[in-house]
């Protein structure tokens, strides 16, 4: 008996074909070869192992209906088994994103209303949200919303650039200068200290 079949040994081109066409011994073969790697980016994207299993068995699904248009001098056979990973795992994401993320924001509203805190700390507090969302308001205003939606809306570049109506590549830009920008300016604010009472 063979312990390992003959597609184990085929190259990776020809394992894409036969698991195309629903080869047996080709598909077993093609992802017992992929299912460690696959499986790895899916993790890293994820964090989650459940949530990554999940994701591989897609990827392999998405895999087995796009092998018939799978072109070897685009890319190689790992990297665009890769690229569909990558794909599967950021919609994973976003398709929980949005509960996740309510609850945490919750969870911390909760924790900072029923914290007993003394008026010292809540007034410290009071001050430096209002500090840094006046710097904000210094900003141009398109890196302003481009900021806000980001770091307050947890919107991507991507969904910035949707909601503005701007190009991905200048709400990332727009994102990143206003970021840089708005560091500098409370580093120079934390250097000079408290404004004169």
């Amino acid at each position: 008996m063979e312990l390992f079949s003959r597609a184990d040994r085929t190259d990776d081109a020809s394992l894409v074909a036969g698991f195309a066409l629903g080869d047996e011994a080709a598909s077993v073969a093609f992802v017992r070869r992929f299912q460690d790697a696959v499986y790895g980016l899916a993790l890293s994207v994820t964090r989650e192992a459940g949530l990554a299993e999940d994701v591989s068995q897609e990827v392999f699904v998405r895999a087995w209906r796009a092998a018939g248009n799978y072109d070897a001098r685009r890319a190689s056979v790992l990297t665009w088994l890769l690229t569909i990973t990558r794909n599967a795992a950021i919609d994973a994401v976003r398709a929980r994103r949005a509960t996740p993320v309510l609850a945490e924001t919750l969870e911390r509203l909760i924790d900072v209303t029923l914290q007993e805190e003394g008026p010292e700390r809540q007034a410290l507090t009071a001050i430096e949200s209002s500090h840094a969302v006046a710097r904000l308001r210094d900003l141009p205003i398109e890196q302003a919303r481009a900021v806000a939606l980001a770091v307050l809306g947890g919107c991507t570049a991507a969904e910035v650039g949707r909601h503005e109506q701007i190009p991905l590549g200048t709400a990332k830009t727009r994102i990143r200068t206003g970021l840089r920008r708005l560091r500098a300016s409370l580093k120079e604010d934390s250097r000079d200290g408290p404004p004169p009472r």
